[in-house]
């Protein structure tokens, strides 16, 4: 499957200035791929995959990637050290660049598998389980956490943590900068109503000055990302804002993260996914298995609305053209909008006959004015 070597752990860290946090239901390899072509230098993270399914389930499909999606890592769930370890073991023979623990997750699913944020309790056993997964593997292993559950008290809790596990070996850390609340919330309140601690995890990096600590929770945007790299943490880990608003994110993420001069433009990435639809249909796969993750690639433009509605009601049925004939709808939209004149109304004032007899003739006159 490999056709590249591993990411250098130098490389690793410097991918990690800037992740794409791992979220099931959403991070496929599908999703991967196109966050790849939006940004060339972050880190991706997979959905979380249970050691359990791997070892015993042997769904080693589940491993599956491309390998432009390099640099990436294997998301990892489960609490028994030697199947964690056969686990990572598989992941690092498929080719993956890095291992991640889950240690915040807060789902009721999760918890019933006694991984995720639930062994926020027990920084013994993740030390136990990092110890074995590091011993199979010659990647790096690395955790994702929370500041606490439940009524632990993060400022105690949160450097015990960190001081146990990175006493086996670990030396980056994503910390998830909010409480866990197993009892009582769902996992969408989890992700929102415990209040965010930044400066918690700030502290962390005084305490801890010598392991890799990146930040994640509530980052929705590059200078906000930026803000905490001059604060001094090493890395930032976005979630539902990439995922929703990929290009205002990922786009520029090369440029204003990393330093290099590239700008991605989204309608570059419609046209440079064709490929890669054509060959997932012709072996078998569904249009809109891939096309439900490219749905917000032009939120906040022109002709946004009408490229997510050809997707939605037709990407079930129709064929690769599809995607094209969407993008269409931006396309035209945009040219609307870069002539020599548009004016915005209010979404009810331009429903009265007064305003749109006055931007008929503002359109007349405009056209007139182009003509000249």
């Amino acid at each position: 499957m490999l056709t590249r070597p591993t990411a250098s752990s130098q490389n690793l860290h410097h991918a990690a200035r800037l992740s794409v946090a791992p979220m099931m239901d959403w991070t496929d390899r599908h999703c991967r791929y196109l966050h790849r072509l939006l940004c060339q230098n972050a880190l991706l993270y997979t959905e979380m995959v249970t050691a359990p399914a791997l070892v015993r389930g042997r769904a080693l499909h589940l491993l599956d990637y491309h390998p432009a999606e390099h640099p990436v890592a294997l998301q990892l769930g489960g609490s028994d050290p030697a199947e964690l370890a056969e686990a990572a073991k598989l992941g690092a023979e498929a080719g993956y660049d890095e291992i991640n623990l889950n240690v915040g997750c807060p789902s009721d699913r999760v918890q019933s598998g006694r991984f995720g944020a639930v062994l926020m309790r027990e920084p013994g056993l993740v030390a136990e389980c990092c110890a074995a997964m590091r011993s199979a593997v010659n990647i790096e292993v690395t955790v994702k956490c929370r500041i606490g559950v439940d009524d632990q008290i993060p400022e105690q809790i949160l450097p015990e943590f960190l001081a146990r596990v990175s006493g086996a070996g670990i030396g980056r850390f994503i910390i998830h900068a909010r409480k866990a609340w197993l009892e009582g919330l769902s996992p969408k309140e989890n992700r929102d109503i415990p209040p965010l601690d930044y400066g918690l995890v700030l502290q962390m990096k005084g305490l801890f000055p010598a392991l890799h600590l990146s930040i994640n929770g509530g980052v929705t945007a590059l200078d906000q990302a930026q803000n905490f790299l001059d604060a001094g943490l090493d890395g930032v880990m976005i979630g539902r804002a990439a995922y929703h608003q990929p290009t205002d994110l990922l786009a520029n993420a090369d440029a204003v993260i990393f330093g290099q001069d590239r700008v991605i433009d989204p309608v570059n990435v419609v046209h440079q996914m064709m490929p890669y639809i054509h060959a997932h249909i012709e072996n078998g796969g569904r249009l809109n298995q891939i096309t439900r993750h490219m749905l917000s690639l032009f939120t906040g433009r022109p002709g946004a609305r009408g490229w997510r509605r050809v997707l939605s009601e037709r990407a079930h049925c129709d064929g690769p053209e599809l995607v094209l004939e969407a993008l269409q709808q931006v396309i035209e939209r945009e040219a609307e909008w870069s002539g020599l004149l548009w004016l915005v109304t209010h979404v009810d004032l331009h429903r009265t006959h007064k305003v749109q007899t006055f931007l008929a003739f503002l359109k007349e006159r405009a056209d007139q004015w182009q003509a000249g």
